[in-house]
């Protein structure tokens, strides 16, 4: 492991600053804009738009690297995000927010793209798993740090937002300078979603659903928060929770499901979200078992899509690896952009816990999916190892998981 990141540190240095100026302002936004008097449906536009500019740079950015190269389109996306972020507390309007969360989410999507690859050339298939999984906990490790940072700054102040601004300029200067070379970025072959489905129907629909849990949970934590008239020190940790948990549960998740059906492992999950969301939903909990609330919802979710690419993977012959890995992102993105709005309009119809309620219903109908489906088939055999995976991973990420865990021997 150290020697992997003695070869990635300026990746994984950038990459952490990147994601502390990611969180800091995906939270903030969705605090401000509710004290603002944006109307919850609203702040649920503002906070799709993030997804739907993912959903686009996932697509355009690898022909934009391939036109240009990755130096250029890195320095000129993280350019964008930076000044953008110093234009929100400028321009204090709901509809110029959602513009320019589409801004960040595109370029936030490149950038991911042109890191992912960079790491992918830098290592070696023995050292891949390692890298990759560096990678995974150096993200959730800055979306924690950002969330930190919250406590030290007023909402309606411009710090919080120009301090991101910095952090993201600062975070190419590691990576720009390093001696490693660019890497090439070869056009990836489409996977038809007919086909994608036929391999496997839970992969398929769990991905969709996936998207929406996550990009609700990730969009309008903050917006719950705020609704639910917590501080914004408590906000700060509830979000907190949501992160650390994701981190914790990885691990024994991911063990299990080296050595059973991962389609029970994802249906007992479902069925403990459904569980807690529905305790979350219908009873006033103290703001200690919010916070459990939150730690068990991240760890369910984050080890969720780990679980749902290891599944799909063990149906995949290893050429179809890269064109299933961009199916299934572009299945997550679809699903994300709907999550936060549907969310949005459930808490403005019966109230803040709506968002447990549109979470649990999600993992309710998952549950039901994946039960029907253990009906219809047999558990493949495993034929690859998991390895942890956060939903904000781009497809170049996913194809080395998924490459990478063929290559892992089976721990079963």
């Amino acid at each position: 492991m150290l020697r992997v990141l003695g070869q990635t540190w300026p990746l994984m240095v950038g990459v952490m600053l990147l994601m502390v100026g990611n969180g800091v302002q995906g939270t903030l936004l969705g605090i401000r804009g509710t004290l603002e008097s944006f109307s919850t449906f609203h702040m649920s536009i503002v906070m799709s738009a993030y997804f739907l500019g993912f959903l686009i740079g996932s697509r355009l950015a690898p022909a934009m690297i391939r036109n240009v190269g990755h130096v250029r389109v890195f320095a000129a996306l993280g350019s964008l995000i930076s000044a953008t972020l110093v234009l929100y507390p400028m321009l204090v309007e709901w509809q110029v927010w959602a513009v320019m969360r589409v801004v960040i989410g595109f370029g936030f999507a490149g950038i991911y793209i042109t890191a992912e690859s960079w790491l992918n050339n830098t290592v070696t298939n023995e050292t891949r798993g390692q890298a990759l999984s560096a990678y995974m906990i150096v993200q959730m490790l800055g979306i924690v740090a950002s969330q930190a940072l919250l406590g030290f700054g007023d909402p309606f102040g411009y710090e919080l937002l120009l301090i991101p601004s910095v952090l993201v300029s600062l975070a190419f200067m590691p990576l720009l300078l390093a001696k490693s070379p660019a890497p090439t970025f070869e056009a990836t072959t489409r996977l038809g979603f007919r086909e994608l489905f036929k391999i496997s129907p839970v992969g398929f629909v769990g991905m969709l659903i996936s998207g929406g849990v996550f990009s609700a949970m990730f969009g309008m934590a903050s917006v719950y928060g705020t609704l639910a008239l917590m501080s914004f020190q408590q906000i700060a940790m509830f979000t907190t929770a949501l992160y650390i948990g994701g981190l914790v549960f990885q691990y024994p998740v991911g063990w299990l499901s080296d050595r059973m059906d991962r389609r029970s492992i994802m249906l007992w999950l479902s069925i403990a979200a459904t569980l807690v969301m529905a305790l979350a939903s219908f009873v006033s909990l103290p703001f200690v078992a919010v916070l459990a609330v939150a730690a068990i919802l991240g760890g369910i979710t984050y080890p969720m899509y780990s679980l749902i690419i290891a599944y799909t993977n063990d149906y995949l012959d290893k050429d179809q690896m890269a064109a299933a890995s961009a199916g299934l992102i572009f299945l997550n993105g679809c699903g994300a952009v709907f999550g936060p709005l549907v969310t949005g309009w459930l808490m403005g119809a019966v109230g803040p816990h709506g968002f447990f309620l549109f979470i649990g219903g999600l993992y309710l109908l998952h549950a039901g999916y994946i039960l029907w489906r253990m009906s219809r088939r047999a558990a493949p055999a495993v034929a690859g190892s998991y390895i942890g995976m956060s939903p904000t991973a781009s497809s170049v990420a996913a194809a080395a998981v998924l490459e990478g865990s063929h290559e892992v021997p089976n721990r079963s």
